[in-house]
């Protein structure tokens, strides 16, 4: 198997660079965007949805929170949402900040969606 040679689109795209180790240590620019979902697991609509939050803004940043019975490790959603071309810092955390937009609620509707088709394409659902 061979491997691709990187190039300028593939050099240098480790997307976890985006993410805050020590959010204690660290502040959002100024003007920044601030969002907090689960994102559990990351789909399209959260994509999209963050894509428009950010609109115009300088930069977009998303705190990963832990939604129940997560089906993911919070590392693991915080290293996809880090991957958006949008999302500029990640920070995975218990309790953002209360000027986040908080996508909780559209984000688990999403999930039970997309739990529902499996389970009805794998003929477990009525």
């Amino acid at each position: 198997m061979s491997r691709r040679a990187p190039d300028a689109t593939t050099e240098g795209m480790d997307t976890r660079r985006k993410i805050v180790c020590d959010p204690s240590q660290w502040q959002p620019p100024a003007g920044a965007v601030l969002a907090a979902g689960p994102f559990d697991p990351l789909l399209a609509q959260h994509a999209a949805q963050l894509e428009q939050l950010k609109g115009g803004a300088s930069s977009l940043v998303v705190y990963v929170t832990e939604p129940p019975d997560p089906l993911l490790p919070a590392q693991a959603r915080a290293e996809m949402v880090a991957a958006l071309r949008h999302v500029d810092a990640v920070i995975v955390s218990s309790q953002p900040p209360r000027q986040a937009v908080d996508l909780t609620a559209d984000h688990l509707a999403w999930r039970e969606q997309l739990i529902r088709r499996i389970a009805e394409a794998a003929g477990f659902g009525a």
